[in-house]
């Protein structure tokens, strides 16, 4: 049964003591993770929630829009998360449970180009399953831009695949028609998931935490085989074929072709460029674009965000000393060309 929901009060009470649970959310770019993550720690109320924020280029734009960026947060290293699997993710776990302040609850945000599996198998298959849950993976839909075909991304399609919860997001902006027809589609790729239809991430926390939706026989497989290439590479010493080796897991990326381009500059854009640039110069390759802004007649920081078509700029007072802060996520990049089209996006002076 769809359920169909509007923001309410959080509604868990009594957390399990057997283990931190842990709930991952994934989904494709610009579907809406970050929006996800604010309104659980807007509405978290005395719920202790730590969050992992990963993003797949050099700056993390994310971390600086979440509304709670301060002892809550533990910051991975930047990358795909399922790429850079190794001791990155086990150890800002340990980071989080040996905190003082006992964690009640740990959230972990991935990229937009993350294979959920390999982040699943380092809960189920280590050492931190005697001490952490797997509650759920969470998947975020664009409603309006998913598609069967969605940019051709093996990831898109293990994302929905290994979403024990999906929510389509975004539903003021799709059809009706279409609406149903998708949520026909992610039945047949992934039998008994919870569908929940909501607007800006706006959900009880109630339908979406503590649910104990993850099912650790649905996995004995890929565990069996990633137990079995750790026993080789201990029996061999054999780098190249260890479960934690960046080769293992990063193959959707290779046949994602996905690349990140991030941008910095200690002087602003004009902004009549960066517009020109944006409908003119950009290639339709980028999927997701965001940033931190700075235009030369504006004495207010803009955070950017593109997602597909859409894109949207929100003035906000500057935190710190203005400077830009650009990431750009697409396919089969020339980043030389970008680089070089962003440079020419500069203003010539700063206005005072």
């Amino acid at each position: 049964m769809v359920q169909t929901t509007k923001q309410t009060e959080l509604e868990i009470v009594n957390l399990p003591k057997r283990g931190m649970p842990v709930t991952i959310i994934t989904g494709f770019l610009g579907s809406g993770k970050t929006t996800l993550v604010n309104q659980i720690l807007e509405n978290k109320q005395n719920l202790k929630v730590a969050v992992l924020v990963n993003e797949f280029g050099d700056i993390n734009i994310d971390s600086q829009l979440l509304v709670s960026f301060d002892e809550d947060m533990v910051e991975l290293s930047n990358g795909c998360i399922c790429c850079t699997i190794n001791d990155g993710l086990v150890d800002a776990v340990y980071r989080v449970l040996e905190r003082e302040d006992q964690i009640d609850y740990l959230v972990i945000e991935t990229t937009g180009v993350a294979d959920p599996l390999p982040i699943a198998i380092t809960f189920l298959g280590t050492e931190l399953r005697n001490l952490t849950r797997l509650d759920s993976i969470l998947t975020v839909v664009d409603a309006e831009t998913f598609t069967p075909e969605h940019f051709d991304s093996e990831a898109a399609f293990s994302q929905v695949a290994y979403g024990d919860i999906v929510l389509l997001n975004k539903t003021d902006r799709a059809d009706p028609k279409k609406l149903d027809e998708l949520e026909s589609y992610i039945r047949v790729i992934k039998q008994g998931a919870r569908l929940i239809r909501c607007q800006y991430g706006q959900v009880p926390l109630a339908l979406i935490l503590d649910v104990e939706l993850t099912q650790i026989e649905n996995y004995q497989q890929e565990l069996e085989e990633s137990q079995q290439e750790d026993h080789d590479h201990h029996s061999h010493h054999d780098h190249s074929h260890h479960h934690h080796d960046h080769s293992h897991h990063s193959h959707h990326l290779e046949n994602d072709g996905f690349v990140s381009l991030s941008f910095q500059s200690d002087r602003p854009f004009d902004v009549h460029k960066f517009e020109y640039f944006l409908t003119e110069q950009m290639p339709n390759t980028v999927f997701r674009a965001k940033g931190i802004l700075w235009f030369s007649d504006s004495p207010l920081r803009h955070i950017f965000q593109l997602s597909g078509p859409r894109f949207e700029l929100n003035p906000e007072p500057w935190l710190g000393s203005p400077k830009n802060q650009l990431v750009l996520i697409g396919r089969h990049l020339d980043l030389d060309e970008i680089k070089t089209l962003l440079n020419n996006c500069l203003a010539e002076s700063v206005k005072l």
